[in-house]
């Protein structure tokens, strides 16, 4: 655990400052702990610095005060709209210097001179060279987008991004002048008649588009829809992808592809066998079998692929891939090697993409890798067809999708991006109230350092394939942009240091492709923080998030009033049971059974008792229900309650408008729980369809409830 006083090394202090790693954190109880000397030394080294040594350390730090005047320029700068910004430039002393932006293409393009700045800096001598600085003067007129600086000092060029960003995200138009409200769901859990055992994206259209004209929701938040791995046994969490950036073609809907529709009979004979082997599983109760769902839609899948496409589509296919460009390509190519590796070890080689081994594969397997690149291209197709309908519905926001917090240690983000992932460490958090032993997500996390010297690419590449068509995006763990809990490996997750990032600079490209997408952004910002944190977030136009049992004043539940305006208000998460089973207090039986208390059971339970008390009162108080109020009327009036925040926009567990009860995830746990596999049912655990969902008289009532 650890310590409540501190003994490191105060050069070991510096290093760990300069690198961004915090040597100390506040727990959940309010005490002050510092990490220890081991876990500082590991963090560093999973950031590229070694500390193993006093001497060592020295080392480190003098390389860290000379790192900077071994590059011509920085590898990246991030600045606001309409502010100006001074960019150090490194050559020889004594050496001139001319420089230029080129502006980004997207608003307009063009070549604009860059000046030079008076500013006298003594040069310093570094590797045996006499090293001199300029500093140039960037304007503050730069238009929002991604320019490029390009620099030239006798003979010598270098370039880095400048990325203007916003200084404001603001709302889109008739968003927050009026309140909007949406249906907050695990899309795998929502089946029809017509899915094949998972909700996919033809459900989630449908749902939209209903939830609009027959509700008047806004928006429909759905789980990540992150891509798993290409063949069974997939990991059921979202949470947990092989990619962030490209999506799971568990989610496509085979009979929407064009070209099905237009396969001989044989062929099309082979995928009903398949819809026979999977369509069943939509109402069968048990947990969501996601392997055989998926080893029937690869199978059909396969079908269509083999089918000739029209020229025009053909062409579109071409159009896809090329805008998606290398990062499309090695996400297939991971998936085709996973394929043809199944049930081996990847031999020396493989792990490297740009080795030589894969190189030759990349053409034995072309046509496995232009497959996995056409399932991305369907997906793309489907999510753009359900965004299409929710706004045609009605909604105002329409698909609000999830951005995991970070990818599978074994997967195709860890392989394509070794250079700004970090090694050795995984992505946690520290013991609180909920997870007393503190949880490990075994996710890499991004470098700090990788990330500022790819000039953020990956990031922003990845924001903007999850914004293609979304109305708005909810980012899980936006605490994550600002600090990450790194757990060394082999270390337990009370054993971990806080990692700072760059803020401005992932925020500011995070507003930067939400504007161009013309979407909103929605953190959750829950758990430890500083409290300047949701401040910094107001101010750049991140809305928050106000989750009803969480809010807490002088030890009571906050008045809804006092919420923050620009949040997602909502009763409930995924990381708690719905509504009715929390009331029941069934979250502390769950985790009493799994062992994953600290604290005695009576003591929890009590507690339980007392926070659902508390909220009893004061729905009472504020007249929402009256004597004796059943199940429904307490979960209704719950959220009433909330829709008296300010909260520009609240949302409504699907499971908790039909009752049910069932946690669909338990965090801490792995197997212990089927986490991610619970199908959508009502309290009767009677399985709830798309087919009949808006004639559900329970979710009618909370929506009457609601409007009134």
């Amino acid at each position: 655990m650890p310590e409540t006083t501190t003994a490191l090394p105060e050069p070991l202090l510096a290093l760990a400052a300069r690198h961004g790693v915090v040597p100390d954190f506040w727990d959940f109880g309010g005490g002050h702990r510092f990490v220890s000397t081991e876990t500082l030394v590991s963090v560093l080294g999973a950031l590229g610095v070694d500390a193993s040594s006093p001497e060592r350390v020295d080392l480190a730090l003098a390389e860290a005060e000379d790192e900077p005047w071994r590059q011509v320029l920085p590898p990246v700068v991030v600045v606001r709209e309409g502010t100006s910004d001074q960019v150090p430039v490194h050559v020889e002393d004594g050496a001139p210097v001319t420089a230029h932006l080129e502006i980004d293409p997207e608003v307009g393009g063009g070549r604009r001179p860059v000046e030079q700045a008076d500013v006298y800096v003594p040069p310093r001598t570094v590797d045996g060279r006499a090293v001199g600085r300029a500093t140039l003067d960037l304007p503050a007129d730069l238009p929002l987008g991604w320019h490029t600086l390009v620099v030239e000092s006798d003979g010598t060029r270098a370039s880095c991004e400048v990325v203007v960003t916003p200084a404001r995200l603001e709302l889109p138009a008739g968003v927050g002048e009026t309140r909007g409200w949406g249906l907050m769901t695990q899309l795998y859990s929502v089946r029809s008649h017509q899915s094949w055992g998972v909700g996919d994206l033809a459900d989630l259209g449908e749902m939209a588009w209903l939830a609009a004209r027959r509700c008047g929701a806004d928006f429909v938040l759905i789980n990540p829809l992150h891509a798993a791995e290409p063949m069974p046994p997939l990991t059921p969490s979202p949470y947990l992808p092989t990619t962030r950036r490209f999506v799971n073609p568990l989610y496509l809907r085979v009979e929407d592809v064009p070209e099905t529709a237009y396969l001989p009979v044989a062929e099309r004979s082979l995928i009903e066998w398949q819809a026979e082997v999977a369509r069943p599983l939509s109402t069968d109760p048990g947990p969501i079998d996601r392997d055989t769902v998926w080893a029937a839609k690869r199978v059909a899948l396969e079908v269509v692929y083999a089918a000739p496409r029209s020229a025009a589509r053909e062409a579109r296919f071409a159009a896809f891939r090329a805008e998606q460009g290398q990062g499309l390509e090695d996400f297939a190519t991971w998936c085709a090697l996973t394929e043809h590796f199944e049930g081996q070890a990847w031999p020396a080689g493989a792990d490297d993409r740009g080795s030589e081994l894969v190189g030759r594969l990349r053409t034995e397997l072309a046509d496995r890798i232009t497959f996995h690149c056409w399932l991305q291209w369907l997906a793309d197709d489907q999510l753009a067809a359900a965004q299409r309908a929710a706004r045609e519905g009605g909604m105002r926001l329409g698909i609000m999708h999830d951005l995991a917090v970070g990818v599978h240690p074994e997967g195709a983000d860890s392989w394509s991006m070794r250079d700004v992932l970090a090694q050795g460490v995984s992505v946690g958090a520290p013991p609180d109230m909920y997870n007393q032993q503190g949880q490990d997500w075994s996710q890499p996390p991004w470098s700090p350092q990788g990330l500022a010297q790819a000039g953020y690419r990956p990031y922003r590449d990845m924001l903007r394939t999850v914004l293609r068509h979304a109305g708005a995006i909810r980012i899980d763990h936006v605490i994550g942009l600002f600090r990450l809990w790194w757990i060394p490996r082999g270390k337990g997750a009370q054993d971990g240091a806080y990692v700072r990032y760059d803020h401005e600079a992932l925020i500011g490209i995070l507003c930067l492709e939400a504007q161009r997408a013309g979407a909103v952004v929605i953190g959750e910002d829950l758990g430890v923080f500083e409290p300047w944190v949701r401040d910094y977030l107001t101010d750049r136009g991140v809305l928050g998030t106000s989750v009803l049992w969480f809010e807490r004043e002088d030890d009571q539940p906050m008045p809804p009033e006092h919420y923050r305006r620009l949040a997602l208000a909502t009763v409930t998460t995924h990381d708690l049971p719905p509504t009715a089973g929390y009331l029941a207090g069934e979250h502390v039986d769950l985790r009493d059974q799994l062992g994953l208390l600290t604290e005695p059971v009576e003591k929890v339970r009590a507690d339980a008792r007392a926070e659902r008390q508390q909220m009893l009162d004061v729905i009472a108080q504020r007249g929402l229900v009256g004597a004796d109020p059943s199940e429904r009327q307490v979960v209704e009036a719950l959220h009433r309650l909330v829709l008296s925040s300010p909260a520009v926009l609240v949302g409504v567990s699907l499971a908790d408008a039909v009752g049910e009860r069932r946690a669909q995830n338990q965090p801490g746990t792995d197997q212990e729980y089927p986490n991610w596999r619970v199908p959508l049912a009502d309290s009767a655990q009677r399985l709830v369809l798309v087919d009949e969902l808006f004639d559900n008289p329970r979710l009618r009532s909370l929506v009457a409830a609601l409007r009134h």
